[in-house]
C-alpha cells in the first residue's frame, strides 16, 4: 500500500507555523526589523501632521500602515507583498489626494480660511490695541545674567519706571538703581546690564511679543523707541462661540467660518468649514465667475478637439505619402518625422514662442497678427505649437496600423474604378479607426489637461477684462483651476478651484466611459473586417 504524504498546513494565521520558523528564521527577522522601521517613522509622521492640524492625512498614513503590515505578517497573502509598495503609494498619491480635493469642493477653504479653528481662535486673541486711557513710554532695555529682560521706561514727563515681566516699580523703589545719565536713564542696574544700542535689533526679535509690568500695565514693545499699554482687543466666549470688540463693544458670531458682526466686519484669520454646494452654486450663478467659467469651458474642448484633429491630419497625411515603398530615402525620412517627438516639450514650446517673438522672433518680427495678444491669433499659435508636438506620435501609430490594412482590398477597389479620395474615404480611413480610434480618445482625454503648453506659451493670456477671477483667453479648465487656486494674485480659493478640479473629473470620468465603450464598439466592428 503506497504511502501517503500531506503537505504542511500554512493556514491563514500570523506569520508561519512554528516547525518552519527555524528555515525562515533569517528573512522573518529582516521583515520584522523592517517593518518596526517603517511602523516608528509613519506613526511618528501622522501624529506630527495631526498635530499640524492635518488630521485626515495622518489618519491616512495609519490606514495604510495598518494594511501594510497586515499584509506582511499574514502568511497567507503572500502575493499581495509583491504589489503592496505600488497599492500603498497608489493610495496616498492618488486615492487620497482626489478624495480630499473632493472633500475641500464643498468647503471654504483657502486665503483666510487656512488654519484649524483652534489656531484661528488663538491668533485672534492675541490682537491688541492701545486703548484711550493708555500711556505711552520711551523704553530702554537691561538684560539679566539669565537671559531675562526688564525695561527703563518714561513717561511724557520724564518720570521712569523699572517694567519686568512681573511687576512695574518706581525709580525710588527700585533696588540697586545706579545714577541716571544726560536723558534719565541709570546707568546701571543691580543685576541687569544695559543693552547697548548696536545690539537693540537683536533684542528687538526677543522683546516682541512680551508683556511687561504685570496684567495691571501691560507694557508691549510698539516701536524702537516706544512702549505702550496695550491690552487684548478680542475677548472669546465659549459658550457662545463669539467674540466681543473691547475697543467698541461689538459681538462678532461665527458665520461659515468667519467671525461676522451684524454690520458685515470680519475677523481674521477665519477657519474652514462644510458650505455645502456653494461653491458649485457660485461657479454656476456668479455673472462674474460664470462668464470666463464657460468661455473657458467651450475654449477647452475646442483646444482638445482641433488638437487631435491638427495633429492626427498632419501626421495620417505624412504617414501616406510616406507609405511609398519607391519612394526615395524612406527611411530616413520617416525617422526625420519623429524628431520633434524626442526633443522634451518644454524646449520646444519657449522655442516656438522664441520665434513667435514680435522683436527678436524669426517669424513674429516678419509676421506678427497678434501671436500672444489677440484672442484669435494667440489660440491659433498654440494649436500651431501643439500640432508640432503632437503630429510625430500621430505619425507613428497611423505608419503601424498602415501596414496591417490588405493591399488587396485597394487593388478591388481599384478595379472597381474608385480614385484615390475613395479608396481613402471609404477603406483606409474606416479600418485606420479601428486601430488607433482609442488612441485618438485618450489623446483628446490627455490635451483636455494639457497645462505644460498653455502656461508655457502664453499663461493662458491675453487676459480677459472685467472677471472676478484672474482669466486668460486660452486658458484651459485645469490652468483657470491653478491660477484660482496658486497664481491669482488675488488670494487663493482652493475650495472653488476643488469644485472645478471635481468638474474637469468628471468630464474627463465621461470621456474614459465613452473610450471604452467606442473600443468595444471598434472591436465588434474589426471582427466583421
Amino acid at each position: 500500500m503506497a504511502a501517503t504524504t500531506s503537505a504542511p498546513n500554512r493556514g491563514g494565521g500570523f506569520l508561519a507555523p512554528l516547525s518552519e520558523l527555524s528555515n525562515h528564521l533569517p528573512g522573518l527577522l529582516l521583515r520584522l526589523v523592517v517593518l518596526m522601521a517603517l511602523d516608528a517613522l509613519a506613526i511618528s509622521f501622522g501624529w506630527r501632521t495631526i498635530q499640524d492640524g492635518a488630521a485626515s492625512l495622518g489618519i491616512a498614513v495609519w490606514i495604510i500602515l495598518f494594511f501594510v503590515n497586515v499584509v506582511y505578517l499574514r502568511n497567507d497573502m503572500t502575493p499581495l507583498r509583491w504589489i503592496m509598495p505600488g497599492l500603498a503609494l497608489m493610495a496616498m498619491m492618488h486615492i487620497y489626494p482626489v478624495t480630499f480635493t473632493v472633500y475641500t469642493a464643498f468647503t471654504n477653504y483657502g486665503d483666510g480660511h487656512l488654519i484649524e479653528k483652534p489656531l484661528a481662535i488663538r491668533q485672534i486673541q492675541a490682537v491688541k490695541y492701545l486703548p484711550e486711557e493708555g500711556h505711552t513710554f520711551t523704553w530702554t532695555a537691561f538684560k539679566a545674567q539669565d537671559g531675562s529682560y526688564a525695561l527703563w521706561v518714561q513717561d511724557a514727563e520724564g518720570n521712569g519706571y523699572l517694567a519686568t515681566e512681573e511687576s512695574f516699580l518706581g525709580a525710588d523703589e527700585v533696588v540697586g538703581l545706579g545714577p541716571l545719565d544726560a536723558d534719565g536713564i541709570p546707568e546701571s542696574i543691580s543685576g541687569y546690564e544695559r543693552v547697548q544700542k548696536k545690539d537693540v535689533f537683536k533684542a528687538l526679535k526677543e522683546l516682541e511679543g512680551k508683556t511687561f509690568g504685570g496684567e495691571e500695565h501691560g507694557l508691549q514693545i510698539k516701536s524702537l523707541k516706544e512702549a505702550a499699554q496695550f491690552q487684548q482687543r478680542y475677548v472669546y466666549d465659549p459658550e457662545t462661540d463669539s467674540f466681543t470688540d473691547q475697543s467698541d463693544g461689538t459681538v462678532f458670531r461665527a458665520v461659515e467660518g468667519t467671525y461676522t458682526s451684524e454690520d458685515g466686519r470680519e475677523l481674521i484669520p477665519g477657519y474652514p468649514v462644510t458650505v455645502g454646494i456653494k461653491n458649485f452654486y457660485r461657479l454656476l450663478t456668479n455673472r462674474a465667475l460664470r462668464g470666463p467659467f464657460l468661455s473657458i469651458t467651450g475654449w477647452t474642448f475646442a483646444w482638445a478637439f482641433f488638437s487631435v484633429l491638427m495633429s492626427f491630419s498632419l501626421g495620417l497625411f505624412l504617414a501616406i505619402v510616406l507609405n511609398d515603398p519607391d519612394l526615395p530615402f524612406q527611411r530616413l525620412t520617416r525617422v526625420l518625422m519623429i524628431v520633434p517627438y524626442a526633443v522634451p516639450a518644454f524646449i520646444s514650446v519657449l522655442i516656438w514662442k522664441g520665434l513667435f517673438n514680435p522683436i527678436l522672433g524669426v517669424i513674429g518680427s516678419q509676421w506678427n497678427p497678434g501671436w500672444f495678444s489677440d484672442p484669435l491669433w494667440a489660440k491659433i499659435g498654440v494649436l500651431l505649437v501643439n500640432m508640432w508636438l503632437g503630429f510625430p506620435y500621430m505619425f507613428l501609430i497611423s505608419t503601424g496600423a498602415l501596414q496591417g490594412i490588405p493591399q488587396d482590398i485597394f487593388e478591388a477597389a481599384t478595379v472597381d474604378g474608385a480614385g484615390g479620395f475613395q479608396r481613402f474615404w471609404r477603406i483606409t480611413l474606416p479600418l485606420l479607426l479601428i486601430s488607433v480610434g482609442p488612441l485618438l480618445v485618450g489623446s483628446f482625454a490627455f490635451n483636455f489637461n494639457n497645462f505644460t503648453i498653455i502656461d508655457l506659451y502664453n499663461g493662458g493670456g491675453p487676459p480677459m477684462s472685467g472677471t472676478a477671477t484672474p482669466a486668460g483667453y486660452t486658458d484651459i479648465m485645469i490652468s483657470y483651476t491653478y491660477r484660482m487656486a496658486f497664481a491669482g494674485g488675488r488670494g487663493a480659493d482652493y475650495g472653488l478651484a476643488a469644485a472645478i478640479a471635481v468638474i474637469i473629473f468628471l468630464i474627463v470620468a465621461a470621456v474614459t466611459l465613452f473610450n471604452f465603450r467606442y473600443t468595444g464598439m471598434l472591436e465588434e466592428v474589426s471582427e466583421n473586417v
